[in-house]
């Protein structure tokens, strides 16, 4: 699976280092105001219009590569990574410092981005926290994001704390942190519907469809066609089956409508938002639908948007390694994720190295991987899933059978390319 971010997934998907700070180290004094900022791409040209006043104004800077970081948030035009970088120059300020980090770990350079959260100070205490986790340092994150919750407990904190309890399996005590996020506020509406739509997936993992198609509601009601949110919802379409005890013809007929939803909405985001993670998770739908060749025409798309990501000096290994092993060269796949590994050994690395040893033919290996991978606990349903089928592969039935078993009791039916292999596999 691709995160944003989530990675951001996840994506952050990285998820979480998409969200942005709050607060600001104090400005030197200067002729030029401070702009009144709204959080939105109004800034940009009055911050703009500022720097170029005032060029030595290190807030000023700051500020707008924080807003250009906004943008990619927003468009997905890698560019405005470069913008950042160019505005900010050689940061020595905490908030130049915190900003450059935070570019660091949107290029998934998470080395470098620890090394700019230290030298920031408290703030800098984000770009630390996700840094670490994405290094794997899991015990260090929380103790960094303690100290974070106790000095201000705002947005960023609680969806990071949200984040870490999602890493150990505990679901219920992530959506809890994570409405404490949606409660708190951030200072962009994007960043208020991101964390409705992390709401919401913790709540269809849950089984809690309602409670999830409200949170992403909400979000597409705040920012209207908001990506993760209209993911989401296609998620819910392409499970809806599963809430209904019907006859098996019933089933497959709204399968085949839930699946066509769901295709619909994912080409809504794809138009207009060309991202990896949507673009693969729209060819798996066609896949699953079993439209072959509408799914190999728009997966093609994968690595040209792959290679847009690393002409903006985004690291793409990690994610790149899932969808080869998938959809690919199951060889290269090996190769990308031991690199990505030795860069950032976290668990999401574990759980992309492992699949891709298990398709390239060392399920054994691969198995190793994946249990690596599930070390806190991750309930993930394409990580459950990779790990069951390595383990069936590698010939322990018992084991392999109980992990998709979690895989499907925390949502895998919302992928349902891999719920079909998944359920071929246990049949």
């Amino acid at each position: 699976m691709m995160k944003a971010l989530a990675v951001i997934a996840l994506a952050f998907g990285i998820g979480l280092a998409v969200l942005l700070a709050e607060g600001g180290g104090a400005a030197a004094p200067s002729p030029v105001a401070r702009p009144v900022l709204t959080g939105t791409s109004a800034d940009i040209p009055k911050l703009q219009s500022a720097v170029r006043r005032s060029p030595n104004r290190e807030d000023l800077r700051a500020s707008l590569a924080a807003a250009y970081l906004q943008r990619v948030r927003e468009t997905g035009d890698p560019s405005f990574y470069t913008r950042a970088e160019g505005v900010l120059r050689n940061p020595r300020t905490p908030d130049g410092l915190a900003t450059a980090g935070e570019l660091a770990l949107a290029r998934h350079d998470f080395s470098g981005g620890l090394q700019l959260g230290r030298r920031a100070g408290a703030e800098g205490a984000f770009v630390r926290v996700d840094a670490l986790v994405e290094l794997g340092r899991y015990a260090a994150a929380e103790r960094e994001l303690q100290a974070m919750v106790d000095r201000k407990p705002n947005l960023a904190a609680y969806a990071r704390v949200s984040y870490l309890r999602e890493l150990h399996g505990d679901l219920t005590g992530a959506a809890t942190a994570m409405r404490l996020a949606v409660a708190a506020g951030g200072p962009a509406p994007e960043n208020n519907a991101y964390v409705l739509a992390l709401l919401g997936e913790l709540e269809r993992r849950l089984g809690h469809a309602g409670e999830a198609h409200a949170a992403f509601a909400k979000a597409l009601a705040l920012v209207p066609g908001f990506p993760a949110a209209e993911a989401g919802m296609a998620r819910l379409e392409s499970a809806a089956r599963v809430e209904r005890r019907l006859s098996r013809v019933q089933r497959e007929k709204l399968d085949a409508r839930g699946l066509a939803a769901a295709a619909t909405r994912l080409r809504g985001i794809v138009d207009t938002l060309p991202l990896p993670e949507y673009v693969v998770a729209l060819g798996e739908t066609e896949l699953a639908a079993g439209k072959a060749g509408a799914a190999k025409q728009d997966l093609a798309l994968v690595q040209a948007e792959e290679q847009l990501q690393r002409a903006a000096g985004v690291d793409v290994d990690v994610e790149l390694a899932v969808f080869e092993a998938d959809h690919g060269d199951p060889a290269k796949a090996v190769a990308l994720a031991r690199r990505g590994w030795a860069k950032a050994p976290s668990v999401r690395a574990a759980d992309a190295l492992g699949w891709a040893l298990t398709r390239s033919g060392d399920p054994r290996s691969g198995y190793r991987w994946a249990k690596r991978a599930l070390r806190l606990g991750a309930l993930d349903p394409v990580w459950r899933a990779h790990a069951g089928l390595s383990a069936l592969a590698a010939g322990h039935a018992r084991e392999g059978r109980k992990q998709l078993r979690i895989a499907f009791a925390h949502g895998l039916d919302g992928y349902p390319w891999q719920a079909q292999r998944a359920r071929a596999a246990l049949r």
